[in-house]
């Protein structure tokens, strides 16, 4: 397939999307930038999408338990490598984000205030 081809393919983008830790969501804060609010608010987003893939992840396996040993072949090579490679990508946006969290908040310590997060 080329380039262009695998740019048309919702599911190729989704796969190639998926596994780059660097891609951020649309609209989403510059780490570097963003204020506590905003930290919070992404860290709480992506919280509740990779609870959402885990919970897909843990339901494909439930699923395959009870297929065949060829379609449980063939969604353990497609399916699952997928939803693995989102989560991670989810869990790892949601790590730079609860850094980010702890950073901000630590700024006013130098000032003598004690940082709160929820």
């Amino acid at each position: 397939m080329n380039q262009k081809g695998a740019r048309e393919r919702p599911d190729i983008v989704a796969a190639i999307r998926g596994g780059d830790d660097s891609l951020g969501m649309d609209g989403e804060a510059d780490l570097a930038t963003a204020t506590l609010e905003q930290a919070l608010f992404w860290r709480n987003i992506y919280s509740e999408i990779l609870a959402m893939e885990e919970s897909v992840l843990e339901r494909i396996q439930q699923l395959m338990a009870d297929q065949s040993p060829q379609a449980r072949q063939e969604v353990a090579l497609t399916n699952v490598p997928v939803v693995v490679a989102q989560a991670e990508r989810f869990r790892s946006r949601l790590g730079f984000w609860e850094s980010a969290c702890r950073r901000i908040a630590a700024g006013p310590v130098a000032a003598g205030v004690a940082p709160v997060l929820p």
